[in-house]
């Protein structure tokens, strides 16, 4: 079993700056697993943010937050974060944490909401 447990979010403004974590545990957690995270808008789909592979490289970040957004990883603690920085009103949405690979992502966070106002 893998449990991923996310911190961080909360509401801010625009312009401002927010950082998620995401730490694993659990004994089948292995460390060349992939960490993602994904977000969730009331209405749309879900959306691809950013991963990062198990040595902390082979980065990827969706389009809408290219420039914006970090995803960073250290393995000694086993945690994801994702520092995001010049927040915009459509950032809003619940965040989750993914582990596993491009293929499937066997394990999920709770999710954490960020709420950005104009």
């Amino acid at each position: 079993q893998v449990h991923l447990t996310q911190s961080g979010g909360g509401s801010v403004q625009a312009g401002d700056s927010l950082r998620l974590s995401c730490e694993a545990s659990g004994r089948h957690f292995r460390r060349d697993y992939i960490l993602a995270w994904f977000r969730e808008a009331p209405g749309q789909d879900r959306e691809f943010v950013a991963r990062i592979g198990g040595s902390a490289g082979s980065i990827l970040y969706g389009g809408s937050v290219k420039g914006r957004f970090t995803i960073s990883r250290d393995n000694a603690k086993n945690t994801a974060y994702l520092q995001m920085n010049n927040l915009k009103p459509e950032d809003t949405a619940n965040y989750l944490c993914a582990a596993g690979s491009d293929q499937e992502w066997t394990y999920w966070g709770h999710g954490t909401q960020v709420t950005v106002a104009s």
